[in-house]
């Protein structure tokens, strides 16, 4: 598994001289993204949803990431999802969640897994009803000590899967330099409006913009790499910030602490407590509401993840088979040349009117440039509609969602 992460990773990100610095960033990159980066997305589902469009005669090629994603596309009814990821880590997790899905006994058991994150009873549930259905590798996986001192893999659903990846830990950094300041930006989470938001914002979370540990962390690009965040990406996101990445940073917090009802916001609960709203249960990502469990026990066979690059997929898969495509941010890693290539694969892999979504860090489609015009005619960038997405994203996080529709 670690030998072929790396050179997944390596393939995908190293574009640069060893000794240069940007070479010597990216090669700090893929060590630090070799382990578990994410424990849930970071892309809202709806507006994927939204975007794509998904019905019961559509294919779906995605980016497995934490595997939330895949449940949303099921859960709109595809007829089948295929998911690949980099990051081996990632796509034990989502197998993970399928056959948790498709073996627990009720939503209730399914939901201490992925929604509590943490329960004594997980691991025994695991051993019972999850362990026998996965691929041996996969099991292999959550029985595994990742050092001589920790228990096996599949512990950290006793404790709190959302402490347990590089972003849950930097989260936590976060919430540590909050509290030494005296402030707690899970208050946000308390208020009844928006305008109780704006206010707890203010009150939490604006004046730390001007403090120095966090004025240090926005120019320390290897400490934004535990978000998941490529050196390829800071770059874009740098040359399109006249105000500075710093400028940058706390608008997209603000974004997300006061745009968007905090009751219905679970993007805003994992960011500012590193849970869901386990209590009251309003603010979680649609697959784990009780309502949406026998369906998505019922769909969870559509689905596959295969640890593969989408270029590597692509390659391998039949002309015309595929009606939708959700990239998530993987764009910003490739060079002109990778997006070519793999546009290439998605025009031949199309079926007329096929969809494709994704997200940049900073706000302009990378394909413009890249692209020929010989194969950017066969897609049209829906501008408006994108628009529209990316101003519902709840996360916040990205610059610009993209739609592209092929012609045909």
């Amino acid at each position: 598994m670690p030998n072929q992460s790396a050179a997944l990773l390596g393939a995908a990100v190293r574009q640069h001289p060893t000794l240069s610095r940007q070479g010597l960033l990216e090669r700090l990159f893929c060590w630090w993204f070799s382990g578990m980066v994410y424990n849930q997305i970071w892309e809202d589902p709806r507006v994927d949803l939204e975007a794509l469009e998904i019905g019961p005669e559509h294919d779906v090629l995605s980016i497995a990431s934490g595997g939330c994603n895949v449940c949303h596309y099921l859960l709109a009814g595809a007829r089948s999802v295929t998911a690949v990821d980099l990051n081996a880590h990632h796509v034990h997790l989502s197998r993970l969640k399928l056959e948790a899905a498709r073996r627990l006994p009720g939503h209730e058991a399914f939901f201490r897994f992925f929604g509590l994150g943490g329960h004594p009873d997980n691991p025994r549930a695991y051993r019972e009803h999850i362990e026998p259905a996965l691929p041996p590798e996969t099991a292999r996986y959550w029985s595994t000590r990742p050092n001589p001192l920790a228990g096996p893999r599949i512990a950290m659903f006793r404790d709190n899967l959302y402490d347990r990846s590089r972003t849950g830990r930097f989260l936590g950094l976060l919430r540590a330099l909050c509290r030494l300041a005296g402030r707690d930006p899970a208050r946000i989470l308390k208020a009844a409006t928006l305008e109780e938001q704006r206010e707890a914002y203010r009150r939490e979370l604006e004046p730390l913009f001007e403090s120095l540990p966090v004025r240090l962390l926005s120019r320390c690009s290897p400490a934004l790499f535990s978000l998941g965040v490529p050196p390829q990406q800071l770059r874009a996101l740098d040359g399109e910030c006249p105000g500075g990445l710093l400028d940058e940073y706390r608008r997209r917090v603000e974004r997300l602490a006061c745009a968007f009802p905090v009751a219905d916001n679970p993007f805003a609960w994992q960011a500012f407590s590193r849970r869901y709203d386990t209590a009251r249960r309003k603010a979680l990502p649609d697959y784990l509401r009780p309502e949406r469990f026998s369906e998505l026990q019922e769909q969870a066979p559509r689905a596959r993840v295969f640890h593969d690059s989408l270029q590597a997929r692509l390659e391998r898969t039949p002309a015309r088979s595929l009606d939708r495509y959700a990239l998530l941010d993987a764009q910003d890693w490739m060079t002109p040349e990778a997006l070519r290539r793999l546009w290439t694969q998605i025009a031949r892999t199309a079926r007329p009117g096929a969809r494709v979504v994704f997200r940049t860090g900073a706000w302009d489609s990378p394909l413009e440039a890249a692209l020929p015009p010989s194969l950017s005619r066969r897609f049209r960038h829906e501008r408006e509609r994108s628009r529209e997405l990316g101003a519902k994203e709840r996360c916040a996080i990205y610059g610009a969602v993209h739609l592209y529709v092929m012609e045909g």
